[in-house]
């Protein structure tokens, strides 16, 4: 497998992203936890619950860091450092939802944070590094 220019492709970047990404979504996993205990009446998790935003916070812009490396050292595709940076920003507004105790919209985009996170780590598995898509080619027909 080699890059489009010859040289072997950089595999490390692909590396920090997937450690990156399983570490975002484990967080997340834990933000769930932390709040469904807090909601069954352990009052002292609210306080983890919120010290593990900002680390979340944190490990989203670390995603995103490794998916723009992904992108620049191993022409990985841009879409991910898009969503990367989009899964901050939901970051983001869901820790102002969850200060101002609105949780009408905190614990919806908390299933979103989730989702997001997900998706992002199933691609990092299953997209292989040193790969490109391959073009879709019209035949001469469909192009008529």
């Amino acid at each position: 497998m080699t890059a489009r220019n010859g040289a072997p492709p950089r595999v490390w970047p692909w590396r920090v992203l997937r450690v990156a990404a399983v570490l975002v979504l484990l967080d997340t996993l834990a933000q769930a936890a932390l709040a469904g205990l807090f909601v069954t009446g352990d009052l002292d998790l609210l306080t983890w619950h919120a010290a593990n935003a900002g680390v979340l916070s944190a490990l989203t812009v670390v995603q995103t860091a490794a998916a723009l490396t992904v992108r620049r050292l191993a022409r990985g595709p841009l879409w991910p450092v898009v969503a990367s940076a989009a899964l901050v920003a939901l970051v983001s507004v869901q820790q102002g939802l969850g200060e101002a105790r609105i949780l009408a919209g905190h614990m919806p985009l908390g299933m979103a944070v989730f989702g997001c996170a997900t998706a992002l780590t199933y691609w990092a598995f299953t997209r292989r590094a040193g790969t490109a898509p391959r073009p879709v080619r019209l035949s001469h027909a469909a192009t008529e």
